[in-house]
């Protein structure tokens, strides 16, 4: 059974607490993984990228020289792909990228990237995360003290999420929102210890 470390928010460890095994504990699909981050980059594109081709290029309706007898090579036009301010072959235009995985094989992967956290140690359980008033300095305090300087913070506690985002490398998510890109891009994952359960019964 996995286990974690659990602190307090003087980030004094106060005890151990075992981790869910159907989600912490199995053995991590690295493919499917590297799937499912990929997935997530494309969803994130916009897509908006555009170039003009040879026919939305303006000017280039007269012919630059007459076919034969000058010695150069035919032209039709100066928009032409090939001649300065001429057109782009195959120009990008706005697409979407996105596009689905399986419901399985993106609840594989979740499952996966918070095994490899755990395996490596790098699950941190807080018992209460909860904040009077939004305090980047106290919150600050408390990563500096836990070594997590980047981080994946599991909480819906407002006064918590004004206190981290205006921290580099750090970012906070509801638990019912969690994603593997989010997992595998931090270098700590801190849970506020409730939130345990609540992880487990969405995606187990």
């Amino acid at each position: 059974m996995p286990k974690a470390n659990v602190y307090d928010m003087a980030g004094k460890q106060i005890g151990e607490v075992e981790l869910p095994k159907a989600i912490f504990g199995i053995e991590p699909n690295v493919s499917v993984m590297h799937d499912v981050v990929k997935n997530h980059l494309a969803n994130c594109r916009q897509g908006t990228q555009s170039a003009l081709t040879r026919a939305e290029v303006s000017g280039g309706g007269r012919k630059p020289w007459r076919q034969k007898g000058t010695g150069r090579a035919r032209q039709g036009s100066t928009r032409a792909p090939q001649w300065t301010h001429g057109g782009i072959v195959f120009a990008p235009k706005p697409r979407s990228y996105r596009y689905t995985l399986n419901k399985k094989v993106r609840r594989l992967a979740l499952k996966s990237a918070l095994s490899a956290k755990a395996a490596e140690g790098k699950v941190i359980v807080v018992d209460d995360l909860g904040m009077d008033a939004p305090k980047t300095k106290t919150f600050k305090q408390l990563l500096d003290t836990l070594g997590a300087d980047k981080a994946l913070v599991v909480t819906p506690c407002p006064n918590v999420v004004k206190s981290a985002r205006n921290i580099p490398g750090v970012v906070t998510t509801p638990p019912t929102l969690i994603n593997v890109y989010d997992i595998m891009n931090a270098n700590y994952f801190i849970v506020h210890q409730p939130y345990l359960a609540t992880i487990e019964e969405v995606f187990a």
